[in-house]
């Protein structure tokens, strides 16, 4: 694990850690791969800043991944990563472009099987899955990941139920590879707490989206902002996984529905999104059958999760906050600004240094 020097003239080598030397960047600061929101532009500024940038790819099919990873390298010559979702049936066409375009690091949202990971480790290629339980960091490690993203309760799109100040200790007790924090951080205090657990970094997703580089739309970022910690909701609603998401729109109206009416106002969902996706009926019910004998889910989350990928699309691309779903950590009640990227990280660095200034002079 990674241990705080002493002496206030050491702050800056404290913040230098083995993630820097891992991913090939400047500071130990992750942007995580969000759908809809981490696209060439973001991840480039990320990059830019001295931090890593994550593309979004389980969000993209294959030959929209391909034209994002070359768009990001027009826009940086720096260390960046791409998100792979290991179900995707494509899966290993993905990773063959990952390799054969030179990115340096893969991020899964969920644990990849051993042979993918044998597989890029190979070619060069950093594996870092995110994973939300002891049990899971310890299982990856032995399988030989390069690093795990630990993301706590606090965090926003699909978590646990575990908060980060207690499964973060958990898991860097528990292995020897780097250890990012992810759920809660913002700022540089956040940093050097995550430091102070053992972590090597941290990584960020509502923070990097409530930034002058992110391209959401605008009006949905303000709703974003007028948010408190009070406004966000663990939610099995939208596909019968627990997600943290903006008690706003669809999902507050799904929420304050009790009854039958639910299961109304579910299907009126998935008719308006069937409308707005031309995707077949057919193919609808398909998926839903599926994803109700597979997932045991009601059907009221089968016409959601359906149409999960349009609802964060409506709101995320398409600006429409009332129609749409928005995922997000706690944190949002803590962001009233949109810093580029730059100035958050070059903030987030010297408000850790002067932290760290201060707890040793």
């Amino acid at each position: 694990m990674d241990q705080l020097s002493e002496g206030p003239a050491a702050s800056a080598g404290r913040l230098h850690t083995r993630i820097c030397d891992l991913f090939g960047v400047r500071y130990p600061i992750v942007q995580t791969g969000m759908g809809y929101v981490s696209g060439p532009e973001l991840t480039a500024a990320t990059a830019q800043a001295g931090g890593l940038g994550i593309i979004a790819g389980g969000a993209m099919g294959f030959d929209e991944l391909q034209t994002a990873i070359r768009r990001t390298k027009e826009l940086t010559d720096r260390p960046f990563g791409v998100n792979l979702r290991a179900s995707q049936p494509d899966v290993q066409r993905r990773v063959e472009l990952l390799i054969s375009e030179g990115v340096r690091v893969a991020s899964f949202a969920q644990a990849p099987e051993e042979q993918l990971i044998r597989h890029l480790k190979d070619a060069g290629v950093v594996v870092v899955p995110t994973v939300g339980a002891r049990r899971h960091a310890e299982k990856v490690a032995a399988w030989g990941v390069d690093a795990v993203i630990v993301q706590g309760s606090e965090g926003g799109g699909h978590t646990g139920q575990v908060p980060t100040s207690l499964l973060l200790p958990q898991v860097v007790d528990a292995v020897d590879i780097p250890v990012i924090a992810a759920g809660g951080f913002f700022d540089g205090r956040g940093l050097v707490a995550a430091l102070a657990y053992g972590a090597s970094g941290i990584a960020m997703g509502t923070r990097f989206l409530l930034t002058s580089d992110s391209t959401v739309v605008e009006r949905v970022k303000q709703v974003y902002l007028d948010a408190t910690v009070n406004d966000t909701v663990l939610t099995s609603e939208v596909d019968g996984v627990p997600q943290r998401l903006l008690r706003a729109g669809s999902i507050k109206a799904l929420l304050d529905t009790s009854g039958p009416r639910r299961y109304v106002r579910a299907a009126r969902n998935a008719i308006t999104y069937r409308r707005l996706s031309g995707v077949p009926w057919r193919d609808m019910v398909r998926e839903g059958v599926t994803m109700k004998q597979s997932h045991e889910l009601r059907w009221r989350q089968v016409f959601m999760a359906a149409n999960a990928p349009m609802l964060y699309r409506t709101a995320l691309v398409d600006g429409d906050a009332e129609l749409g779903v928005m995922a997000t950590g706690q944190v949002v009640g803590l962001i009233d600004e949109l810093p580029s990227c730059r100035q958050l990280i070059d903030r987030i660095m010297a408000e850790a240094s002067d932290v760290l200034v201060e707890l040793t002079g």
